[in-house]
């Protein structure tokens, strides 16, 4: 190649190499000018939760839970997350759902059973004193839920809960009970499972009656519901079907480590996470609490009486003061619902700036 062929060529690298710096220079002026998508255009977790050291606390045990690279890394067989269900995913004041769907059956069924007028706590519904049907306890509520449905097959029993549920109003919000789910639990269940963990639902009452709405309400299938059971019957009907038939009786256990048990029982393994909200949640909380690897206890304190309720010891509903001086005691993450939710149902707007305190 001669020397002016060299040359040419130096040249033409040069202003090619120029070229492509003018092009870069020029898209970095270009993207430099086009606008950025602000912070609120992302997509923010746990939108129904304020900023503060309950949901950083939350975020930060899922987050590195979820995490291979973390030292608190859960493998996904075991996490599990186990909510209790009233108050801690819906309303439980003035009335727990169940009982309240139970009140409605012994007051259809009346005419046809008037040995119930002098019988408790059926006599206590029926004069509509809510007091002495509380002081029943839950042995008490759980028979109005046996005899009343006595006599059903498990389809029949589910068909009329549903039907309830599409009528029966909340007497406080007068909106179908089905729409009282708590928004920022709904985004924690789902946020949870987005993370590979299995959400399950624990209560002392029937878990028939829970499993009708668990799915629609809260997105968690009807098998990893956990709790008593109503005593059934294997029948052949006359026509040879062969149906599982509701008798008088539910499995019902009392004592201060049945939800633990009964979650262990169900499950056979010692959840990574649980949520609740009273002192009968006592001792799953415990029973986290004292896992040797990373865990979370978590639990929710009633503190809004305008968007919702506020509660804790003075109450024959969701009693809460052991649990709350535990969590004290312990350092567990207390949901405070006035402080920590933006919202609290999703028919309520979601605040311009939710992460505001």
């Amino acid at each position: 190649m001669g020397e002016r062929s060299a040359a040419l060529l130096a040249t033409r690298s040069s202003l090619w190499a120029r070229r492509v710096v003018l092009n870069g220079l020029a898209l970095l002026a270009l993207c430099l000018a086009l606008p950025t998508p602000a912070a609120a255009d992302v997509p923010r977790v746990l939108p129904s939760w304020r900023d503060g050291p309950t949901r950083e606390a939350i975020l930060h045990f899922i987050d590195n839970a979820s995490d291979p690279a973390s030292l608190d890394f859960i493998p996904a067989v075991e996490r599990v997350a186990v909510f209790d269900h009233d108050g801690t995913l819906c309303p439980e004041q003035p009335l727990y759902l169940q009982l309240a769907y139970a009140i409605d059956r012994v007051r259809t069924m009346a005419a046809e059973n008037p040995q119930w007028q002098t019988r408790q706590p059926f006599k206590a519904v029926l004069e509509g004193d809510t007091d002495a049907l509380l002081d029943n306890g839950p042995t008490g509520w759980s028979g109005l839920m046996s005899e009343t449905h006595a006599g059903m097959t498990v389809e029949q029993f589910s068909s009329k809960a549903t039907d309830w549920l599409a009528v029966a109003r909340d007497p406080r919000f007068s909106r179908p009970y089905t729409e009282l789910a708590y928004q920022p639990m709904r985004e924690l269940m789902d946020y949870l499972r987005a993370k590979g963990f299995r959400v399950y639902i624990v209560s002392a009452g029937s878990i028939e009656f829970l499993r009708v709405l668990s799915e629609s309400m809260y997105g968690v299938p009807r098998e990893q519901v956990i709790g008593p059971t109503a005593d059934l019957d294997f029948v052949l009907t006359e026509d040879g079907r062969a149906e599982l038939v509701r008798r008088k009786g539910l499995r019902y256990e009392v004592g201060p480590g049945v939800k633990a048990a009964t979650i262990y029982k169900a499950i056979g393994r010692r959840p990574v996470m649980v949520v609740g909200n009273a002192d009968a949640d006592l001792a799953m909380l415990q029973w986290v609490g004292s896992s040797l690897g990373p865990h979370l206890s978590l639990l929710v304190h009633h503190t809004d009486a305008v968007r919702e309720w506020a509660y804790d010891r003075d109450t024959k509903v969701g009693r809460l003061d052991r649990a709350l001086l535990e969590a004290g005691l312990r350092a567990w993450p207390v949901v405070d619902i006035a402080r920590d939710w933006s919202r609290v149902f999703a028919f309520e707007p979601l605040p311009a700036d939710p992460a505001a305190q």
